[in-house]
């Protein structure tokens, strides 16, 4: 069962991290001269110099709770939670637009509840059923809107988006669940040490990324272009990646991944809000319903999670003797 104090932490850490996390879908809009394979390129290295920066003050204390296996899993971990995520989302936002890939990879919580579920940990998923349907309702109705609406777009173009949400959204839910595991087994390092190290092994990755994304052919780009790709890039590392990831990572630590997971729907909704913003309309009926259907599991799901009466008074005692 899990603590008032924690639920609260949590559910606060998840809100945050949300906010923080749909401007991620913002970015390749605004960035909409440069390729996915760039813009991946531009946030990580962006991520990595500014995870080493905030790392060097204890740079010798944490390099030396370090092992080869910590190495490896932090480098999977970073290819398939930042690189291959990164890439399949800006794919998704700049072939369908930002609802399409918000919505198909705000199923996020219902992958994430399924593929982590342990019996024992969290509730179980017979009394999740519910609020999974409603989240999946939603991400009905986001398809329906999209493959229905006259929107100009070639089929071709809405079928590639799909195919890059789709990817995101594996990517992401093998990346979080494996995350999820390894923090909770891995106590000599904190959140926040914990995601500026995937930082820091994202970085040194997207290394790997800089021949084939700037050097090798693409579109030349004036000096303006250039200083505004980089400003985005480090405004989504810093805001997203070091903050954002930090953030989650202590949800992670506080909640089940039964909840924790369903948490993630704050990053489609912020995504929305600032994908309508951005183009200057509200949202249409369907993506409204697929809105309120999504939220409505989610705080479905947190109510069933809440501790008892019986377990609040049990610990509020414990806490002021």
């Amino acid at each position: 069962m899990i603590s008032p104090r924690n639920l609260l932490l949590g559910l606060v850490y998840g809100l945050v991290a949300g906010a923080l996390w749909g401007g991620v879908f913002l970015a390749p809009k605004l960035l909409d001269a440069f390729t996915p394979l760039q813009m991946t390129a531009g946030r990580y290295i962006a991520y990595g110099l500014a995870a080493a920066l905030l790392l060097a003050p204890t740079w010798k204390s944490v390099m030396a709770r370090m092992d080869g296996r910590d190495w490896r899993d932090l480098a999977l971990l970073s290819l398939l939670g930042n690189l291959v995520y990164y890439v399949g989302l800006a794919v998704a936002v700049q072939t369908a637009g930002v609802a399409l890939a918000s919505l198909i990879i705000g199923l996020l919580p219902v992958t994430i509840t399924l593929a982590g579920a342990r019996k024992g940990e969290g509730t179980p998923l017979r009394a999740l059923a519910g609020p999974l349907a409603l989240i999946i309702a939603g991400g009905v109705c986001i398809n329906v809107a999209v493959f229905t609406a006259p929107s100009g777009a070639p089929a071709g173009k809405l079928i590639l988006g799909v195919l890059g949400a789709t990817l995101a959204l594996a990517v992401w839910t093998a990346y979080a669940v494996w995350n999820a595991r390894r923090l909770a087994a891995t106590p000599k390092f904190n959140s926040h040490e914990w995601s500026l190290l995937t930082g820091l092994a994202t970085g040194l990755l997207s290394l790997v990324l800089v021949v084939p994304a700037f050097m090798l052919g693409g579109k030349a780009h004036p000096p303006a272009a250039w200083t505004w790709f980089w400003l985005v890039s480090f405004a989504v590392a810093i805001g997203a990646s070091v903050i954002g990831n930090g953030l989650w990572n202590a949800a992670s630590r506080v909640l089940p991944l039964s909840l924790s997971g369903q948490l993630i729907v704050f990053e489609t909704l912020f995504a929305l809000l600032y994908g309508f913003l951005h183009e200057g309309r509200w949202p249409h009926l369907l993506e409204g319903a697929a809105i309120v259907l999504m939220l409505a599991g989610v705080i479905w799901s947190v109510r069933l999670h809440r501790p008892s009466a019986a377990h609040a008074a049990v610990e509020a005692e414990t806490s002021h003797p």
